[in-house]
């Protein structure tokens, strides 16, 4: 009998925690306002433009008239940005190489700068808050400061490595075969630093019984940062590559703060920015631009993030 009541109370309790919990009108109301004012947010700012952007990039509209006036023309935008937009291809590559300067300096230097700040050395804290405070800072600021630092005749370069008035100076910001590295340079000056809170936020994270394993091993210490410490780091690289995929394909505040993307500084985003808000409005083109942009910056990501998943379900 005993048994028996305790299994009803058993079977009674386990019955009343599967029993839906009622929301309240008031609870509803919080919830519907929670979720769906981001979701308006996010829809309205950036679905329904990339969305208008698609379809707009298969028309001629100039902005002029309301959408109405636009005129459908398939793929005949597309085509002339690949075969007669001479900036075209000079942004793409442009882009390109951005990328591989944030991927192959900027993020290495951010990883050496996280990794000698993880040994607790002597006023960390304080390093950190230096190297972290170029990320703080907007892109167009960062321009007018490498502005004054590359200045032919006051700056801070020139200066120290020339002596204007025995001679010409370098133009790092006016001659096309040396402003783009010249802007890389201050990119990274910004891109390590946030490069480096997301590694030291990692690194923070690994459990130490890992390290010192492979002390008692024998291993070095490159020995076993190589195949310990930063295999273990594989949620933080991915993050890191998706975001400096993102980082170089979005790139435009500095170089239009310096020349608006010409001479050298061509870019996809000041493309897309100069059809669409410049003397020649050209909508259509400009985002058909666009368009080819997401295209580039989700590949990558996609592919990358898909093929690590497949291996951890493997």
């Amino acid at each position: 009998m005993a048994i028996d009541i305790a299994t009803r109370v058993g079977t009674g309790g386990a019955r009343r925690g599967k029993r839906a919990v009622r929301l309240s009108g008031r609870d509803r109301v919080t919830i519907g306002v929670m979720a769906g004012v981001p979701l308006l947010v996010v829809g309205g700012l950036i679905w329904f433009p990339t969305i208008a952007s698609v379809v707009l990039s298969f028309t001629n509209w100039d902005g002029i008239g309301g959408v109405t006036t636009a005129h459908w023309v398939g793929t005949e935008n597309y085509r002339q940005i690949a075969t007669i937009y001479p900036p075209f291809w000079p942004a793409v590559k442009h882009n390109l190489i951005w990328l591989g300067f944030l991927a192959f300096v900027a993020t290495p230097f951010g990883l050496l700068l996280a990794y000698q700040l993880d040994k607790r050395i002597r006023g960390s804290r304080v390093y950190q808050s230096i190297f972290f405070m170029p990320v703080v800072l907007s892109f167009a600021i960062i321009g007018f400061i490498w502005q004054l630092i590359y200045s032919p005749t006051q700056g801070l370069i020139n200066n120290l490595f020339s002596d204007p008035s025995h001679g010409p100076v370098t133009d790092w910001l006016g001659n096309p075969k040396l402003n783009l590295w010249a802007v890389l340079v201050a990119v990274c000056w910004r891109h390590a630093g946030y490069i480096m809170i997301l590694y030291l936020a990692g690194l923070k994270a690994l459990d130490p019984s890992l390290r010192e394993a492979a002390a008692i091993d024998g291993a070095g210490e490159w020995h076993a940062f190589r195949t310990v410490v930063f295999p273990a780091l594989r949620p933080i690289n991915i993050v890191i590559i998706v975001v400096t995929v993102i980082e170089a394909l979005r790139a435009f505040d500095i170089v239009y703060i310096i020349n608006r993307g010409r001479n050298g500084l061509e870019l996809l985003s000041v493309l897309v920015t100069n059809n669409i808000i410049g003397e020649a409005s050209r909508i259509g083109y400009g985002s058909a631009i666009a368009v080819i942009l997401i295209v580039i910056s989700i590949i990558p990501i996609v592919v990358f993030v898909w093929s690590n998943f497949s291996e951890k379900q493997a």
